[in-house]
C-alpha cells in the first residue's frame, strides 16, 4: 500500500535531498474550476514578478490592495529573505498574491568561451569601478526557496526558465497553492501540462527582461508574438493562460482576453510606479530621448533578455549562453554602474511598449489597464 505522504526529493550536484514531505493527493487531479479562478483574478491584471528589485513587497501589496494579482520575484534572493517579503505583503494586505521562482538549468558546456568573455569585461570594469566577479554556477538557493515557499502557502507559485517535476507541483497543489509555469512555445504548455500545472504564463517575444524559455538555445520556435502564441497554445491544452509581453493598455488586455487569457500580465507597465523598487536611474531611461528601441541580448546574464539598447549591449552582443555564470561574473560591474548613473552599462529591462510607462500610483495603472 503506498505511503500517505508524498516525499518530495531535490537532486543538487549529484546528492538527493528529502526537502518537504505533503500529504498525498488521492484520486483524479483536480482543474482550477471558474470559482476559483475569480478568486485568483478579481481583475484581469497580473503585475509580473520583476527580479532584481522591482518587484518589492510594496508593490505586490499594492497591486492586491487594487484588485490586481501581483508577484514576488524569488529570483536572487535567499529562502529567508523571500520568506520576510511575503510575510510583509501578508502584514499590508489580504489579497491574493504569487511567488514566482527560477527552475534551475545546466552548467555551460563552453567554459573556455565563457572565460574568455569574462575577461573581455576588464574595460567594463575600469570604466565604473566595479569587479567582475566569477562566473561560478549555482541553483538560486531553490531546495530551500521550495520549501520555503511550500510552508508560506501563497495563493499561487510560478516558475520559470523550466517546469518543475511533477511530484513539486503535486507538493504545492496539495498544500492548497496553484502552479503556473511561464511558457514561450506550444511544446513547454505540453510539458507544464504533463506536469499538472493549473495554469500557464504564456510570455511573448515582446515582453520586457528574461525570455522564460525552458532551454537556453537558440534554437527555432522560441520567437513566438504573444497573440500568435496564445492560439497556438491553446491547441495543444486547455490550461487557463495568463498572457504577458509587451502589454502597456487597456486595448492590449482586451485584445489578449479576446484571443483567450483569462488575465494580462504586465511588467513594464509599472516599472515607474511609485511603489516599484527599480532603481531611479532605470525608470528615468524609460523616458530619456537617448533610448529609443529594446533588443534582446545575453551580455548581462548569459540568458536572452529585453531592455533598452545600451552600449554594453552593442559591444557585447558575443556573449555565450551560460546562465547563471555570466549572471554572476557581470553582478558587481552592474551594481557599480548603477551607483553611477552609467546607463551604458546597466541592464535596463523593459518591453516594447516601454515608452507608455508612466510614474503613476500602481493602483491608477491597474485602473486603466482593466477599465
Amino acid at each position: 500500500m503506498p505511503s500517505p505522504w508524498l516525499v518530495i526529493m531535490v537532486v543538487t550536484r549529484g546528492i538527493r535531498r528529502v526537502v518537504f514531505a505533503v500529504p498525498r493527493p488521492t484520486g483524479i487531479m483536480r482543474v482550477m474550476t471558474v470559482h476559483e479562478l475569480r478568486d485568483l483574478f478579481r481583475l484581469p491584471v497580473v503585475v509580473a514578478p520583476m527580479a532584481g528589485g522591482p518587484s518589492n513587497p510594496a508593490l505586490v501589496a499594492a497591486a492586491a490592495e487594487a484588485g490586481a494579482l501581483g508577484f514576488l520575484a524569488g529570483g536572487y534572493k535567499t529562502a529567508d529573505a523571500l520568506v520576510a517579503e511575503i510575510a510583509e505583503v501578508q502584514a499590508q494586505t489580504t489579497g491574493p498574491f504569487g511567488v514566482n521562482l527560477f527552475v534551475p538549468g545546466d552548467r555551460s558546456a563552453e567554459p573556455e568561451r565563457v572565460a574568455a568573455y569574462v575577461t573581455s569585461l576588464a574595460g567594463d570594469a575600469l570604466a565604473t569601478g566595479g569587479a567582475v566577479g566569477d562566473p561560478v554556477w549555482d541553483d538560486d538557493g531553490w531546495a530551500d526557496k521550495l520549501a520555503a515557499v511550500l510552508a508560506t502557502a501563497p495563493p499561487l507559485v510560478s516558475f520559470t526558465f523550466g517546469c518543475p517535476p511533477p511530484e513539486v507541483v503535486a507538493g504545492f497543489r496539495a498544500a492548497g497553492t496553484a502552479v503556473a509555469v511561464t511558457v514561450t512555445s506550444p511544446a513547454e504548455a505540453q510539458a507544464a501540462a504533463a506536469a499538472d500545472a493549473d495554469l500557464l504564463c504564456v510570455q511573448g517575444m515582446e515582453a520586457g527582461a528574461h525570455r522564460g524559455t525552458f532551454s537556453n538555445s537558440d534554437a527555432p520556435g522560441q520567437d513566438y508574438g504573444l497573440l500568435s502564441l496564445i492560439g497556438e497554445v491553446a491547441r495543444v491544452t486547455g490550461l487557463p493562460q495568463i498572457a504577458a509581453g509587451g502589454i502597456v493598455s487597456t486595448a492590449q488586455v482586451r485584445a489578449v482576453l479576446a484571443a483567450g487569457a483569462v488575465a494580462a500580465q504586465c511588467g513594464t507597465a509599472f516599472l515607474r510606479c511609485p511603489e516599484s523598487g527599480a532603481h531611479p536611474t532605470h525608470k528615468a531611461a524609460l523616458v530619456s530621448p537617448r533610448y529609443t528601441v529594446t533588443a534582446i541580448t545575453r551580455a548581462f546574464s548569459g540568458r536572452p533578455a529585453r531592455g533598452l539598447l545600451n552600449r554594453f549591449m552593442l559591444g557585447h552582443a558575443d556573449a555565450p549562453a551560460a546562465y547563471p555564470e555570466i549572471n554572476n561574473a557581470t553582478r558587481g560591474l552592474r551594481a557599480a554602474a548603477a551607483r553611477a548613473g552609467d546607463t551604458d552599462r546597466m541592464s535596463l529591462w523593459a518591453g516594447q511598449g516601454f515608452r507608455s510607462a508612466t510614474n503613476r500610483p500602481a493602483a491608477d495603472v491597474i485602473e486603466m489597464l482593466a477599465r
